[in-house]
């Protein structure tokens, strides 16, 4: 800089940047492409101290004489860096007297331990009144406007706190407020204090890299001055990466942000069932604001194993395939994995509905989806009734990448204050492909170096810590549960690719959904080779156990048995009878769309499949058979439904009595 080579020096660089803040008329005359150089250079050489004149002349002369001030800036920090100095903004209403700028220049100088101080004075009639003081990375704030805002959070507060308290009274009366206000009068002047600060460096593409607040968190909420937030994502030596929740209008560099003290998170309350929100929890479905009784943070713990019960109660979903050979029990988590359009989001939203009078709460979490898809899932959860104890969380493929980041973890969230009450919890995550697109977006606009698929390579640990908050705690801790169903979308069925590998490694079984099956007729169209229950038989009622018996045997058996005898002519009784059965089974297992099966149902339909109570049904009459079968049952057979339903085991004596309503039915 040229100012460092004319060793210019402090108080003249300070003279000079006085000029030009308060004479506005000279910076307009200098900028003035109108008047001459030569005019311009008399004005600087009448008004400017020697050591400055020219500089100011080299810069009028290039065209960047409103860039003076910044560059006058620029030479002061480094000035005060070699002599141990420190430069301060004081913004202010009612200036300062000198004897109180001289105990705040001493005041600077045995906080920071600083041989000199610089003070910079800005009028700001915005903060009302008092001061607020920006030294290094830190802003004292004891202006009017912060303490009128802290009031105002008191008194809303005070007014939630009361109305939650049903034997208290809520603040309206005229003696409650004038008591909270003389309680906050009295203690104005003592609520200022030092908040960390900093200014951005760089921004673009919702990051911002802000350089000071040397002590902030990672995942710690910051706020900026235009009142946008933003979470803290990235440490480096020398700056901060942080990505902003929302539109970065108004921000540019230079611009402050202060720490909050907080990790981000969402407000949650028992009025969030019914309720489609955002990302941050923030109501989207035009019914009106939601009233937090608690604050959970996005981003948790998950519990440790002695905190834990084992899997052992079902979380039915409905579907005959799924309930029968892979098991989901609460506190599991289940991969619903395959290629785009094969029904993985119907699978979901088949076990929400089938939680209705199950006192299961579910949480949706709509990932990078079409709002307009988002609303199709909406609606048919309100056709079944099932939206009186659901919660759908959305970022859509039009939000941010942020807020697609952080949109499972704020589900994560809802639902850990509804296991905390000792509920049980079913969360659908989809999907986590799109959620991992998101995270790799905004790692790289981070400047994270990219590894494999250019994903950062802490991917892995992006759903792990995810998943592994899904649990069933034990009666000390509540006993709630939360049971997950991530779904993930893989491309011309390639589960060996890098997100799928990693969730099916961290989820304790998957049901893959084949493509070719689909447009084949079967639906739902799960792979009975390649899904899986980890929990498997101890997810499961004894009567669901023992009606499916050898189900997925038969059915291995029937698909290698096909394949072999595809080209055949001649088959003997036994094969015959092999593929017959495997056809009706196959048959039985198809399911329509948001039909789920009771629990009694499944049992008496796979009984009858599995004891030759079909055996001489066509294919094409399996559906209709089932049908007539359970219209039956239902007219004469309600006390075999009851004790199903009841004692969920299937005795000798049960299965004696299904049997002979089985064969009244065929009679």
């Amino acid at each position: 800089m040229e100012l460092v080579k004319a060793e210019v020096s402090h108080g003249d660089t300070d003279d000079t940047m006085k000029i030009f803040t308060s004479c506005e008329d000279v910076a307009q005359t200098l900028a003035n492409p109108l008047v001459t150089l030569d005019e311009k250079r008399a004005v600087i050489k009448q008004l400017f101290p020697v050591s400055t004149q020219k500089f100011l002349i080299n810069a009028v002369r290039d065209g960047v004489a409103d860039k003076v001030p910044e560059m006058l800036d620029e030479y002061i920090e480094l000035l005060l860096d070699k002599e141990n100095g420190i430069k301060a903004v004081v913004r202010y209403v009612s200036p300062l007297t000198e004897t109180q700028q001289a105990e705040l220049k001493k005041f600077i100088m045995e906080k920071f331990i600083k041989e000199d101080v610089s003070i910079e004075y800005k009028y700001d009639p915005d903060i009302i009144g008092g001061f607020i003081l920006n030294a290094g990375d830190v802003e004292y704030d004891r202006s009017y406007r912060t303490g009128l805002k802290m009031m105002r959070q008191t008194l809303h507060s005070a007014q939630q706190k009361a109305e939650r308290e049903k034997e208290k009274k809520p603040i309206n009366s005229s003696s409650d407020i004038i008591s909270v206000l003389k309680t906050e009068v009295r203690d104005f002047e003592v609520k200022s204090g030092a908040t960390e600060m900093g200014f951005i460096t760089r921004i673009g593409d919702g990051i911002a890299q802000v350089h000071g607040m040397n002590n902030v968190m990672y995942g710690e909420l910051v706020e900026f001055e235009t009142g946008i937030r933003g979470i803290v994502q990235s440490l480096e030596k020398d700056h901060v990466g942080v990505v902003l929740l929302g539109d970065d209008h108004g921000l540019t560099e230079g611009s402050t942000a202060v720490r909050t003290g907080k990790r981000a998170g969402v407000g949650v309350s028992d009025a969030l069932l019914g309720r489609v929100v955002d990302a941050l929890g923030a109501p989207i479905d035009s019914m009106g604001e939601i009233v937090a009784d608690d604050y959970f943070p996005i981003e948790r713990e998950a519990p440790g194993v002695i905190d834990r019960k084992s899997v052992s109660v079902p979380l039915q979903t409905g579907i005959l395939a799924i309930d029968s050979m892979f098991p989901i029990g609460r506190g599991q988590r289940e991969l619903i994995i395959g290629d785009r359009q094969t029904g993985k989001t119907s699978i979901a939203l088949d076990t929400i509905i089938n939680q209705r009078d199950k006192d299961v709460v579910c949480v949706y979490v709509a990932i990078g989806q079409k709002a307009s898809t988002v609303a199709q899932v909406v609606n048919t959860l309100k056709k079944y009734d099932a939206m009186s104890y659901s919660v759908v969380v959305m970022a859509s493929a039009s939000d941010p990448a942020p807020f697609q980041y952080i949109a499972p973890y704020s589900g994560t969230a809802i639902a850990e204050y509804f296991m905390s009450k000792g509920r049980d919890v079913l969360i659908v995550y989809d999907d986590l492909s799109k959620h991992a697109v998101a995270y790799r977006a905004m790692s790289l606009l981070l400047h994270r170096p990219p590894g494999r698929e250019a994903y950062p390579g802490d991917v892995f640990y992006l759903h792990s810590r995810l998943l592994e908050r899904s649990s069933r705690l034990d009666d000390e801790h509540g006993g709630g549960s939360i049971t997950a169903l991530p779904i993930i979308e893989t491309l011309a069925g390639d589960i060996s690719a890098y997100i799928p590998t990693n969730v099916i490694s961290i989820t304790d079984g998957q049901i893959f959904l084949e493509s070719e099956l689909f447009n084949a007729g079967q639906r739902p169209a799960v792979n009975f080779g390649l899904s899986v229950s980890r929990v498997g038989g101890a997810a499961q009622t004894k009567a669901m156990k023992k009606a499916a018996g050898n189900l997925r045997i038969d059915l291995a058996q029937f698909k290698e048995m096909e394949i072999f005898t595809q080209f055949s002519s001649e088959l003997d009784k036994a094969t015959t009878e092999l593929l017959d059965h495997g056809h009706v089974l196959t048959e039985l297992l198809k399911q329509p769309l948001y039909h789920p099966h009771p629990h009694y149902e499944q049992v008496i339909l796979l009984y009858a499949s599995q004891h030759g109570f079909m055996k001489d049904v066509a294919v094409n009459d399996v559906k209709q058979y089932c049908a007539d079968l359970m219209t039956y049952v239902n007219s004469y057979g309600q006390d075999i439904i009851a004790e199903i339903e009841d004692k969920k085991v299937l005795s000798d004596d049960l299965a004696e009595r299904i049997d002979r309503i089985l064969h009244a039915f065929r009679v």
